[in-house]
């Protein structure tokens, strides 16, 4: 089915100047076809169908949680890469060839060169002829991969995260209809396209600050075109249901000059305006000052937003670092096993369902501590429906009468025997326990940490390389063929009025002197890096960031979090960790009038083995926008 491999490059991921690049277009448009591995295809095909001129379509489907599940994978003889690009290229790549639109895609994973080889298979089934590119990390001391099983992945696991240069050898060498890459870093990914059209070189900073700020804004997908932003009871979020019905994904025009465009297609749902653009800028960015990518460090503090329509934002004030413009070393995720995982949930309802619920909490500890003593501290118990995520303003009760709880117990340990013991104990509670629970579920697994270091440049390697299908079957073969394609509903024009509200609502001072809750002032959104939650405040009337830097302080934060740090949703049970090590960052975002707040250790260990039912702590910003403040 297959060619053999033109021959593949070795390089370091030292930064060399591209030598006479060329500027082969004035404009490039780049799409977001996925912002995670579970995002919708049909969302993707919708947006080829919709944006003819689309020359690159990016699915970013790969995270630390979803790396370490391939890890698990591959080392337990299943799939390295992403199981369901079969699924995504099944449904997009007849467009895609037909359109010229090339795919750019991470997911590849810990096996690239598995996931290449399947894309093949699946264009062969469609009687395509296609060449696949894959760009991907070997490790240094052998200048190839280790495997599990005979399969490719980096030594051990380890995957660096790589810039957009990779992407760009395979372009200038290849051209190739789809490149499939292994760790590199999310906004590279768009970054890449961009160099190689418009001509860019490696020194032309403020090009590549520009240009990350576009990637870094697409990144995420629907989160810039309203998904994960309505938000029914808040008066500036709040928007009809359908809307989110017929989300767009979003895409860039970027100029050779450096002017970015975000959009959504015209007559879509969702919403595109500077509240979704300045959430999305402050996701997971940490100090704004140095956003750190392995192609430039950018300084966003004075990024700002201009609406030209509904469905277009131009995006300006992106600039490279005055500190250092460009990372000396690379950030390297290591997996290593961080114990075992073991869990159960059982539910209750009705009159006392609350008390059974801590009956049922007390008899589970106090089995473990019978049979393995001094691991009650091991395990983190909380109640669905009632305090599971925390998202109380300090100070309330929030134990008032529930008709349907759950509880959840969720332990990590050193030892196999023991989370499988919590387990055992936990299902003990259907005739050992109070009256009335049911639907229980037990579960345990290893659980994979990524430990991060920083390493040289020198030290990465990586390689690109080509295979392209071999068939005779026709390219207007019937298995692509416009009338074989999923059938998409048409644009709705009542979108547009549905979507009056966003350009003409009055945005006006928060009131003085009373108390109210923060959401009425400020909308968040929250996202972790490691063991770090990072969640912006941004006020719907911006001289009120003035007001909240009063108030949105250090102590503030810390008190705030402080709930998260127990281990029990009953007090008497409760043994609260120290928080010395929590800490708190407030940096200032004056082009959008917000702020960006960053908890340093605050996650539980961070989304590969938290055992907090919010692993990645993306509720948090309800957890700050409900408390009560008075400005």
């Amino acid at each position: 089915m297959a060619n053999p491999d033109v021959k593949e490059i070795l390089c370091d991921c030292v930064i060399n100047l591209r030598e006479n690049p060329k500027r082969r277009r004035e404009t490039v448009y780049v799409g977001c076809g996925a912002g995670f591995g579970g995002d919708r295809p049909l969302a993707a095909l919708k947006l080829l169908q919709r944006v003819e001129e689309l020359n690159y379509l990016v699915l970013e489907c790969l995270a630390e949680r979803t790396l370490a599940d391939r890890w698990l994978s591959m080392a337990s003889g299943g799939l390295g890469y992403d199981p369901r690009v079969s699924e995504w290229m099944q449904l997009l790549l007849p467009l895609a060839v037909e359109r010229g639109t090339c795919i750019i895609t991470n997911m590849g994973a810990i096996d690239p060169s598995g996931a290449q080889k399947k894309v093949l298979e699946v264009a062969g089934e469609l009687g395509l002829t296609i060449s696949v590119a894959v760009a991907h990390e070997v490790h240094f001391e052998t200048g190839s991969g280790s495997s599990f099983g005979g399969q490719y992945c980096s030594a051990g696991g380890t995957s660096t995260y790589l810039g957009a240069a990779p992407i760009v050898e395979c372009l200038e060498k290849y051209q190739p209809n789809v490149i499939i890459t292994s760790r590199v870093a999310d906004a590279a990914l768009f970054l890449a396209p961009m160099v190689y059209e418009l001509g860019w070189n490696w020194n032309d900073l403020e090009l590549l600050a520009q240009g990350t700020l576009a990637g870094h804004l697409l990144e995420c997908g629907c989160q810039l075109t309203g998904g994960y932003f309505m938000h029914p009871g808040d008066q500036y979020r709040d928007m009809a249901f359908p809307l989110l019905q017929d989300l767009s994904l979003p895409y860039a025009e970027i100029g050779y000059d450096g002017k970015v465009c975000v959009s959504k297609v015209e007559g879509s749902g969702g919403i595109l305006n500077t509240s979704t653009c300045a959430e999305q800028l402050l996701y997971e960015i940490a100090d704004p000052s140095a956003y750190i990518t392995p192609d430039v460090v950018i300084d966003i503090r004075g990024v700002s937003f201009l609406p030209l329509s509904d469905c277009k934002v131009q995006c300006s004030g992106a600039k490279p670092s005055s500190n250092t413009s460009v990372p000396e070393k690379l950030l390297r995720l290591i997996p290593k096993e961080c114990g075992w995982k073991g869990w159960g949930e059982i539910s209750y309802g009705g009159n006392g369902s609350i008390q059974r619920a801590k009956a049922s909490e007390f008899l589970v500890r106090s089995w473990m501590e019978e049979t393995i003593p001094g691991v009650n501290h091991c395990i983190l118990s909380y109640v669905i429906g009632v305090d599971s995520l925390k998202a109380t303003s300090n100070g309330t009760e929030s134990w008032q009468s529930c008709g349907d709880i759950r509880l959840r117990m969720d332990g990590l340990f050193k030892l196999k025997e023991h989370a499988v013991q919590l387990t055992k104990e936990f299902t003990a509670l259907y005739t050992n326990g109070p009256a009335g629970g049911g639907g229980i579920s037990t579960g345990h697994k290893m659980e994979i940490v990524l430990e991060k270091r920083l390493v040289s440049r020198e030290s990465v390697m990586w390689k690109t390389g080509l295979q392209h299908t071999n068939t005779s079957e026709p390219e207007t073969s019937e298995h692509h063929s416009p009338e074989k394609m999923p059938k998409l509903p048409k644009e709705n024009p009542k979108n547009l009025t549905m979507r009056g509200y966003q350009s003409g609502f009055h945005h006006s001072p928060a009131p003085s002197g009373q108390k109210i809750p923060l959401y009425s002032v400020a909308h968040s959104r929250a996202g972790d890096k490691g063991n770090d939650i990072n969640f912006s405040i941004i006020p719907h009337y911006s001289p009120d960031v003035q007001r909240l830097k009063l108030i949105i302080t250090p102590q503030w934060v810390k008190h705030v979090m402080s709930v998260l740090l127990s281990t029990s949703s009953f007090l008497e049970l409760d043994a609260k960790p120290m928080d010395e090590n929590v800490s708190v960052e407030i940096y200032d975002v004056e082009g959008i009038h917000a702020m960006n707040v960053v908890v340093r250790n605050i996650l539980d260990g961070g989304v590969n083995c938290s055992r907090r039912i919010d692993r990645h702590g993306k509720t948090i910003s309800d957890l700050i926008l409900c408390q009560q403040v008075v400005l």
